[in-house]
């Protein structure tokens, strides 16, 4: 049985970003305490992650991960600019965004939450 867990990034009082401060060989026993600077994927959330995971797997193919999410391919692709905002990465500039109407449109089909919506348009709000 597996006693280990996903490990936490957030604080669950403050909200705030957890540091790591200290590290053990599982074997060794050596322990190593200091200020580590976890890499930007160890940072994901679940959903993120879970995201990434499909999307390696599927070797970047957006279309393969559309057919296996079920969902359209302008959602599949606002889940990966999405995923590039949250690793840090300048979203790709040349591709635009969805419309209003497209977001709208998603919501009605049930590809995207009204949180998602929500999100969406008031990025649409921000960039006009």
């Amino acid at each position: 049985m597996n006693d280990k867990h996903p490990m936490p990034t957030r604080c669950p009082v403050t909200g705030e970003s957890l540091e790591v401060t200290r590290l053990r060989g599982p074997n060794s026993g050596v322990v190593i305490e200091g200020n580590f600077l976890p890499n930007e994927f160890a940072l994901l959330d679940r959903e993120s992650l879970d995201y990434l995971r499909l999307f390696v797997k599927v070797r970047g193919n957006l279309k393969e991960v559309e057919r296996m999410l079920g969902v359209s391919y302008p959602t599949v692709r606002a889940r990966f600019e999405q995923l590039l905002r949250a690793l840090g990465y300048e979203a790709a500039a040349e591709e635009p965004g969805p419309s209003r109407a497209d977001v709208l449109g998603q919501l009605e089909r049930g590809e995207i939450t009204a949180e998602e919506a929500t999100r969406a348009l008031k990025g649409l709000q921000r960039a006009n």
